[in-house]
């Protein structure tokens, strides 16, 4: 059902069947908009009693219950969707959202059409690959039959589409090391807004060229009586380069292949016309016996890269072949028997194979960008490599160290290296929250920004040079204006990127940005879509953005690559504070059984005992909350007190967090919990304070 709240009201032309009980768990999932209500009513009920369970709204909807919840689910459980598509469910934003779910899930969808209305982009987009059935074809019985015929060819295993394996368990190496890092912060600083912070300096550096498959003008059509297996289309030029295979019988040889792997992935995310995977999600299947098709379906890309690298003494064997997914055919092979001081230029050379093949031209320009910020020098590139295995590796200070002593190695042999000047860069942004003290921190920041400056300098057009100076400005120093052109010239540069959409997509959020905030969380979703933290960046810009319920969705694919999560159950409490529904955070945030820390716990409760009426409850745990964190935690108190309408307090612990330089700050603006203090004069001195751009 699409038309949430209209649709309450209405009630389904066919009785539910004896002993039926709402649930969320259907065979078939009913999209609609309200004035088909009758043609969708008798479809359940046509396809009901031929076996089939159907859901639809509002008949399925438990009472009590959001629709938007409802909803979600049910689109997550089912097997295939129906579309009944009209001139009034292509106008229907909520039919829209359906769709485009049930797209992002890999639902099947068959579509019902019932009238000759031009279809929009979006639906020409998501329904491209679906089967269509014409009701005016052969009169309403006949399409129900083709309707169900397509519904039990999608939901037989011997025709569906290859599905994709169950998904990974863990975080990817880098993002987890980034949750542990952010967990020190969180030790002292509750986490309904500090995350924010933690996304804004996720610094996963595998970078792409991404763009949407395009749109086809002509309306997709379905042969009259049959309905045709919807076909897997990914974008144009889209590949995936896996890990590359140490075939060296040594272990310690690793960094090199895997580094191997990550350069050419960034090499060729470089050139405009290609898409490829982040390194995050493509690595997701290093050491798994995972067949070409499954990894293409799961990745969504027409082609995949693989290879292994031999090296013994001074000589090295890189072997590469690439797939088309689609076909199953070799596109494309080499070995390549070189010594070890020529292997820079076999990264060359595969890169330009693999882009001729894909796009079938290679410009000059094209050329320099395979070459752009790095270096000629073999034994600087590997203590470049040594440090990214490092960095990747990290979750403590003395990892971090080791990484940047790498980096500082890579740079004193090729002063010239831009990517080892970056990756300095970033190494010191996760070593600033390490100082023991403000002017420890001052020198790092300092020393953080020279490395990215030079960066700029040395590759002007090398685009994470550009985003890891806009983080040290947004983050480290608290500057949003001078972080705001940066962030714009990483975007121009690199817009294939995910760590670039990733780190923007936070920023436009904190000034207000919200489209372009959505329009790159997503963005950064579909290029690395097996990084939880690419799902939960989506859910944090959707959360500042009031639109809870899909920063809820978000959460919940972030919760499949990552269940058990600290931080996924971080912001499902926000969200729910958010929405109003204080009973059920109380109730999660008070379970034992929730992986939650205390720095979430108390101010979770705080805030919703209090608009329970249990204010002696909420105070209780403030005061455990103030003995665990002290002054740390400023930013945080003000939210409360904001929430318990004692401004005076409010506004006091807002200027402490101002005066301490709080990370969180950058919410300022978008952080609903201040809501109740916009007013005031002291806060609108701080927000100036904050010097946020126009």
């Amino acid at each position: 059902m699409s038309e949430g709240a209209e649709s309450v009201n209405q009630q389904t032309a066919e009785s539910p069947p004896p002993g039926w009980m709402p649930d969320a768990a259907g065979d078939v999932f009913i999209s609609y908009a309200s004035r088909n209500a009758a043609i969708a009513d008798a479809l359940v009920t046509a396809l009901e009693r031929q076996g089939l369970k159907c859901w639809i709204a509002p008949r399925d909807v438990a009472p009590g219950s959001l629709y938007a919840d409802e909803i979600i689910r049910a689109i997550n459980v089912t097997k295939v969707v129906v579309v009944v598509l009209s001139e009034d469910a292509i106008a229907s934003p909520h039919v829209a959202k359906e769709v485009e779910r049930a797209t992002a899930k890999g639902k099947p969808i068959v579509t019902l059409r019932t009238d000759t209305a031009r279809l929009n982009t979006a639906f020409e987009y998501f329904l491209s690959a679906s089967q269509w059935i014409d009701l005016a074809a052969g009169g309403m019985e006949t399409a129900f039959g083709k309707v169900e015929t397509a519904i039990r060819r999608q939901m037989a295993p011997t025709s569906a589409v290859v599905s994709p394996e169950g998904s990974e368990r863990s975080a990817p190496p880098r993002a987890a090391a980034a949750n542990r890092k952010f967990s020190l912060i969180m030790a002292t600083v509750a986490a309904l807004c500090v995350a924010l912070v933690w996304l804004a300096i996720d610094k996963r550096r595998s970078s792409r060229r991404a763009e949407p498959a395009a749109l086809s003008a002509a309306q997709p059509t379905a042969a009259p009586g049959a309905a045709q297996p919807a076909p897997f289309a990914p974008p144009p030029h889209s590949v995936a380069v896996l890990p590359f295979v140490n075939m060296s019988g040594d272990a310690k040889q690793e960094y090199f292949s895997d580094g191997i792997s990550e350069e050419l992935l960034n090499t060729l995310s470089r050139l405009n016309d290609l898409q490829v995977v982040a390194r995050t999600s493509s690595f997701t299947f290093k050491g798994k016996d995972v067949d070409i098709s499954t990894i293409a379906h799961k990745l969504n890309v027409g082609a995949v890269l693989e290879g292994s690298v031999r090296r013994a003494g001074n000589t090295v064997r890189i072997t590469v072949q690439l797939i088309n997914a689609v076909s199953g055919f070799r596109l494309w092979s080499q070995t390549y028997d070189r010594k070890w001081t020529d292997v820079l230029n076999v990264q060359t050379e595969v890169a330009a194979s693999v882009a001729q093949q894909l796009e079938g031209k290679l410009t000059d320009e094209d050329m320099e960008r395979i070459e752009l910020g790095g270096t000629k020098n073999q034994a600087a590139y590997e203590a470049y490599l040594r440090a990214d295995q490092l960095g990747n590796l990290a979750d403590d200070e003395k990892g971090y160290r080791a990484a940047l002593k790498e980096y500082d190695r890579a740079v004193a042999l090729d002063a010239n290296y831009a990517a080892a000047y970056v990756g300095r860069a970033f190494m010191l942004t996760d070593l600033e929250f390490y100082a023991d003290d403000p002017k420890s921190r001052r020198q790092v920041q300092a020393d953080a920004i020279a490395a990215a400056r030079h960066a700029v300098t040395l590759a002007p057009d090398f685009g994470q040079a550009h985003l890891v100076l806009g983080l040290i400005f947004e983050t480290g120093l608290l500057d949003l204006s001078d972080a705001a052109p940066e962030y714009e010239r990483a975007l121009a540069l690199a817009p294939g990127s995910a760590s670039v959409q990733r780190n923007v997509a936070p920023f436009y959020v904190e000034i207000g940005h919200f489209a372009q905030a959505l329009t790159a969380a997503r963005r950064a979703v579909s290029l690395d879509p097996q990084n939880w933290a690419s799902h939960e960046t989506l859910s944090v810009v959707s959360y500042y953005a009031h639109r809870y319920p899909e920063a809820r969705a978000a959460l919940q694919d972030a919760e499949t690559l990552s269940p058990g999560s600290h931080e996924i159950n971080k912001w499902l409490t926000a969200v729910l504070l958010a929405s109003g529904e204080n009973e059920r955070a109380r109730q999660l945030c008070e379970s034992t059984a929730t992986p939650l820390d205390e720095g979430t716990r108390q101010p979770c409760l705080a805030v919703a005992y209090h608009a329970l009426g249990r204010q002696k409850d909420a105070q209780q745990q403030l005061d455990k909350l103030r003995a665990l964190a002290g002054d740390n935690a400023a930013f945080v108190y003000a939210e409360i007190f904001a929430q318990w309408g004692d401004r005076p307090a409010a506004l006091q612990w807002l200027r402490k967090a101002a005066e301490l330089r709080d990370p969180t700050l950058p919410t300022l603006k978008v952080d609903w919990m201040l809501d109740p203090i916009r007013a005031e004069p002291g806060y609108k001195a701080i927000e100036a304070q904050m010097n946020f751009p126009p």
